[in-house]
């Protein structure tokens, strides 16, 4: 599995990318699933469901299955938080992996950037950021510059950077 990321400060647009960039992906024949990073606790469960209640009574794991989808929801509690390569192992394997986020740990990474932001401008002191996808020009930049607009160049720098891209090829 190829493990790609998406990074940059909040409010960047890594999300909007991320959803602009999937279908794209997929519409080249490349099976992809991504991977989200948040500082903050979240829910995938409303209060007063019946998995929400089981996980408030205790329950180290909860999995919620229908039809159409299943998720698995596990307890963190007092252990430290998983790594990016423990959370892969979890994952069915695919072409791409899309992580958003986890901009320490040690995966090739894009950063989306707007310098209009005034934001922290991750990549020159982060060696694993190997592009960068921003709605401007960048002055001495030592890694590729993509347009942050243009989401097929960005599918083809990850897909040409991964191997993906002469794989695909080479499939077809």
């Amino acid at each position: 599995m190829h493990v790609f990321g998406i990074v940059g400060m909040s409010g960047s647009g890594k999300t909007e990318l991320l959803i602009k960039l999937i279908p794209e992906l997929k519409k080249r024949g490349v099976r992809v699933s991504t991977m989200k990073h948040t500082h903050h606790n979240f829910d995938i469960d409303k209060p007063g469901k019946d998995s929400y209640r089981h996980r408030q009574a205790g329950a180290d794991e909860v999995l919620i299955s229908s039809a159409g989808r299943w998720a698995l929801v596990h307890e963190v509690c007092d252990a430290v938080e998983p790594t990016m390569g423990e959370l892969l192992q979890h994952m069915t394997p695919v072409d791409l992996v899309l992580v958003e986020g986890f901009k320490r740990e040690n995966h090739n990474k894009l950063e989306v950037y707007r310098p209009s932001h005034g934001k922290e401008f991750l990549a020159p002191n982060n060696d694993t950021i190997v592009a960068v996808a921003s709605d401007e020009c960048i002055d001495q930049l030592s890694r590729p510059l993509i347009d942050l607009n243009n989401v097929v160049s960005v599918a083809d720098f990850i897909l040409t950077y991964t191997g993906l891209m002469q794989a695909k090829e080479s499939a077809a």
